[in-house]
């Protein structure tokens, strides 16, 4: 019998199932204990420009960025948060304004933007993304795809307050 119930809660924990008893009739979420904030990458700021409008796709589109915004410490989604986002595609270089957008997290802090394809620039397919707000911490991202056909590329940004 404990096997089995050791199986099932490594199986919840693995599936982010866990949930932790508030008390007679409540169930929370469990959330991470000390979570780091993300860390700026070096070259992420590159061809930044502020203030980039917020749009519902940059260009034609094909291209999936997407990503989640937690808070650092508890891991808590933000929602209503503002990630930039700018790449050299198949529609333009990274330092034009047209190849730069931005948009809002979902209540779940989850956004996702749709844009050209990323071509490599330098050798390397990548896409730029920042946080900027001013509620948190800015934070700008540079992640670097595994190979110029992916169609689609994730961030992740944990934010620490300002």
């Amino acid at each position: 019998m404990t096997s089995k119930l050791l199986t099932r809660r490594t199986l919840l924990t693995a599936a982010g199932a866990v949930v932790v008893s508030g008390g007679p009739g409540f169930l929370v979420p469990a959330q991470a204990k000390g979570l780091a904030p993300t860390p700026s990458m070096r070259g992420g700021a590159n061809n930044y420009l502020p203030g980039a409008p917020i749009v519902d796709r940059i260009g034609g589109g094909g291209f999936w960025m997407s990503g989640t915004v937690r808070r650092a410490e508890d891991g808590a989604p933000l929602g209503g948060q503002r990630i930039q986002i700018w790449a050299h595609t198949t529609e333009g270089y990274e330092r034009d304004p047209h190849s730069h957008g931005a948009t809002l997290t979902d209540e779940n802090g989850v956004f996702r933007l749709e844009m050209p394809q990323i071509v490599p620039a330098f050798g390397q397919p990548h896409g730029h993304l920042a946080y900027d707000s001013g509620d948190f911490e800015t934070v700008f991202l540079r992640p670097v795809m595994k190979s110029a056909q992916d169609t689609s590329l994730e961030a992740h940004f944990v934010l620490k307050p300002a």
